[in-house]
């Protein structure tokens, strides 16, 4: 059984900082197609950043309300990724998700795989 760990939310004030991770546990061969979702107070879960393999690049791709403030980034030997999160405003305010669109386990290919959600809040 795959699981995916997030921490990192929390409360912060507008223009500071926050950086979330997202941990695949398990016996995992490799990992493809990650990325952060968020979704707001009564809005739709939208995509936040996808980070592509090393092996297609490692290409990276942002909504365009976070280009220039978030980084999305891997560490493929700890199956984590992580969002930095900066010049944070009221309106990233969300939950935010990590997805794993692939993960090659000792038990088989999963896909689309998702965490538990962690809250972020930015308030004054």
């Amino acid at each position: 059984q795959v699981q995916l760990v997030e921490s990192g939310g929390g409360l912060v004030q507008p223009g500071g900082s926050l950086r979330l991770s997202c941990t695949a546990s398990g016996r995992i061969f490799s990992i493809d197609g990650l990325g952060w979702y968020r979704q707001g107070p009564g809005k739709q879960r939208e995509l936040v950043a996808t980070i592509a393999t090393i092996t297609r690049g490692g290409s990276t791709n942002y909504a365009d309300s976070v280009k220039g403030r978030f980084t999305v980034s891997r560490d493929n030997a700890k199956n984590t990724v992580y969002l930095q999160m900066n010049s944070l405003k009221p309106e990233d305010t969300a939950v935010y998700f990590c997805n794993y669109q692939t993960i090659v386990t000792d038990r088989g290919t999963f896909y689309d795989y998702w965490g538990q959600g962690t809250q972020v809040i930015v308030s004054s």
